[in-house]
């Protein structure tokens, strides 16, 4: 039995160079594989070279598989994520967030071009102090790549995957289970990366299909390279890391059952990696410790993964806001958004400053816009509509909808009374909507109990934390015949002095009767317009 080579043929011409009997051909632009010339490897290899050298594992059997797929020896791997079945710790430093932005939006961030003409994203560190520099390895086989060869074409960009992201954040998440990750290697196989990512309940694709996309999209996650330049920060000197893999691949097992006529199945996939030296500097404890490295981790929730993997097709802007607020929440969970900055994340500047000019591309963007901010909400992630600047008037008609009743003959009452308004529901938006709603905030976003529990200990940790750095400093206190005798030899009256702190003048007759002592902040402001 021979093998075919699929339609997701990537044209690396990888497979043609190993094959030992020159069974692969090339014809227009397409790669065949001769059967009469195939014979397996055998003799050769103990494994079909085709499948190995591939960088997707394109080549398959010219018959399917029948039966079982049989368990096989493997290494042990690294160990399990989600213990607790809903989220894990996960490298969560700058680098991280920024490596997840490239992945999932490569082709929409602002690329450039060096000397040499191959492309680079760069993001700036500290108001310009720093910078980050991203490019990408134009090969996906780096596991057996000695030298690399730099993305320069942008049409490739289209070709990155939005679904890489979530191998990226397992890794970061895998990584945190080291000492030193950056020393270190962490052993994968596809079974665990089917598990975390809800491929194991598709029923739909074939184990074949699942091994080409898992073995993809680790590819290119690890084609990222990273050159770091950043500043000092607190006690932490200024360092600098030369261009580096964020994610070394070493090694790609490839494990294989034999049929009965002789012809080798792939049925699993084991990786082996190692973090790349940014690890060193962002996710080193014992650095962390004596002030020489930082250690920033969050919380990876395993919802986000199967949500990304299951929406990514038809609402890639919805990822895109998701995985972008996995990181900003971990700065804040009542951080206000403005519409603007959440449109230039999920759809990039340049569609963004094409709806400023062009009706159509206008009213599409919004159609968009409203249609994923519905998608997250679906998946528990609801925004809060700032009431100022993002009145009903202009909100999604499904917010709106929300207050529609189950009950058939309250849904009829509700119609009823809907449409003798002035302004209907189902009305379009008002003239003028889209400058609305670039000056539009979202106050924040609720998030999913599992997700807002471990946001709310990260929290309470960093106040303990800065609780014991920085100790309050305790004001003497003010008693009531002091500031009564500041505020005469000041001159002031009661109704002068409540003027000059922005208090009512009964606040002060009570302050001086004593029925209350200010509080610290207040005491301040009283000690320094009265010189105490």
């Amino acid at each position: 039995m021979s093998y075919t080579i699929s339609e997701s043929c990537p044209s690396c011409n990888n497979c043609k160079i190993d094959c030992p009997t020159n069974a692969i051909q090339r014809e227009n632009g397409e790669y065949w594989i001769d059967q009469e010339l195939c014979n397996n490897c055998q003799g050769y290899y103990n494994e079909p070279q085709c499948i190995v050298q591939c960088p997707i594992s394109s080549p398959t059997p010219t018959q399917a598989k029948k039966g079982r797929y049989k368990n096989v020896t493997r290494r042990s791997t690294s160990p399990e994520l989600f213990v607790n079945g809903k989220n894990t710790p996960f490298a969560s430093s700058m680098v991280i967030w920024e490596a997840c932005t490239v992945l999932t939006r490569a082709s929409i961030i602002p690329w450039e071009k060096d000397a040499q003409g191959n492309l680079y994203y760069e993001r700036s560190v500290k108001q310009g102090k720093g910078k980050i520099v991203f490019r990408l390895n134009n090969s996906l086989d780096s596991a057996s790549s000695e030298s690399i060869e730099y993305l320069s074409d942008p049409s490739k960009l289209e070709e990155i995957d939005i679904r890489a992201a979530c191998l990226h954040l397992l890794f970061a998440a895998y990584a945190t289970n080291l000492e030193k990750p950056w020393e270190q290697e962490l052993i994968i196989s596809d079974q665990q990366i089917e598990q975390y990512l809800g491929l194991d309940k598709r029923k739909d694709i074939s184990k074949a299909a699942k091994l080409t996309l898992i073995k993809l999209l680790l590819q290119q996650s690890c084609q990222l390279l990273a050159t770091i330049d950043w500043p000092q920060q607190g006690k932490v000197k200024g360092f600098t890391v030369p261009e580096n893999a964020l994610w070394h691949l070493l090694e790609i097992q490839h494990h294989f059952q034999e049929d009965d006529s002789g012809c080798q199945h792939l049925i699993g996939l084991t990786f082996r990696l190692q973090p790349g030296m940014w690890a060193k500097y962002f996710l080193n404890k014992q650095g962390y410790s004596q002030r020489v490295a930082f250690y920033q981790y969050g919380s990876l929730p395993q919802f986000v993964l199967s949500t990304v993997m299951s929406i990514w097709q038809q609402h890639p802007g919805a990822v895109r806001m998701m995985l972008w607020l996995l990181f900003k929440s971990k700065m804040g969970r009542k951080q206000s958004i403005t519409v603007s900055t959440l449109m230039r994340v999920a759809y990039g500047q340049e569609r963004s400053e094409q709806a400023d000019i062009q009706r159509e591309q206008r009213k599409r963007l919004i159609r968009t816009f409203e249609s994923d901010l519905e998608v997250l909400n679906h998946y528990g992630i609801k925004a809060v509509f700032d009431p100022v600047s993002y009145p009903e008037t202009i909100q999604p008609l499904w917010v709106k909808l929300a207050a529609l009743p189950d009950d058939a003959e309250e849904a009829l009452d509700f119609w009823i009374n809907d449409g003798s308004q002035e302004h209907r529901l189902t009305d379009s938006g008002p003239r003028g909507k889209w400058n609305w709603l670039m000056k539009a905030r979202i106050l924040n976003f609720e998030l999913p109990q599992e997700w807002k529990e471990q946001l709310i200990k990260f929290e309470q940790k960093k106040q303990r934390k800065n609780n014991r750095k920085t100790p309050t400093k305790k004001s003497p206190q003010l008693s009531a015949e002091q500031i009564l005798d500041a505020r005469k030899n000041k001159g002031l009256s009661q109704r002068a002095l409540a003027k000059e702190i922005g208090k009512s003048q009964s606040w002060i007759r009570d302050l001086e009767n004593g029925r209350f002592s200010a509080k610290p902040g207040d005491r301040e402001i009283l000690q320094t317009v009265l010189e105490l």
